[in-house]
């Protein structure tokens, strides 16, 4: 029975060990040990912190994105609404010089022609009159050829000069 009587001189030296164990732990052991898990704990925290503000910076900048891209798309659609109309403007000059043009070159054509037919005209006319006047010429010396045919047209002649 000697194992389970306690001897008292043992539990002394036991609870000195104890102690000088549990102060020496606690000078040299516990204050880093407590240091170590405290600095990790800051550590931590401030990790955290640090990932809490970049989270919301990260949020800011997507915010930012989603703003800076609708305003390039309204300015994307400005310039193609912008361009759609001087396009349309141009065409619609283009066509209303053309027209213009068109009716200006008509309009020459037309004077062109109208003068290529007074021209014309006038050279019928003078043809005209030249044939006439051979013709003319050549019924007159036909007619003259015989002497008596001449001097009855020529009573006759006077007789309507009278007349009148």
């Amino acid at each position: 029975m000697d194992l389970v009587s306690p001897n008292p001189g043992l539990i002394l030296w036991t609870a000195i060990t104890f102690l000088i164990l549990l102060f020496i732990l606690r000078k040299y052991a516990w204050k880093p040990i407590l240091k170590a898990v405290t600095d990790r704990e800051n550590s931590i925290e401030s990790a955290l912190l640090k990932a809490e503000a970049v989270k919301e910076e990260m949020t800011r900048l997507t915010s930012e994105n989603e703003a800076l891209l609708k305003q390039a798309r309204a300015e994307r659609d400005a310039i193609l609404a912008e361009g759609t109309k001087v396009k349309n403007q141009i065409i619609s000059e283009a066509k209303e010089s053309a027209q213009k043009e068109g009716s200006r070159q008509i309009e020459l054509a037309r004077i062109e022609i109208n003068n290529q037919k007074a021209i014309a005209m006038a050279d019928v006319k003078n043809q005209v009159a030249s044939l006439s006047l051979e013709i003319a010429e050549k019924i007159l010396r036909k007619q003259f050829e015989d002497s008596k045919k001449q001097d009855e047209l020529v009573k006759e002649l006077l007789k309507e000069v009278k007349l009148s």
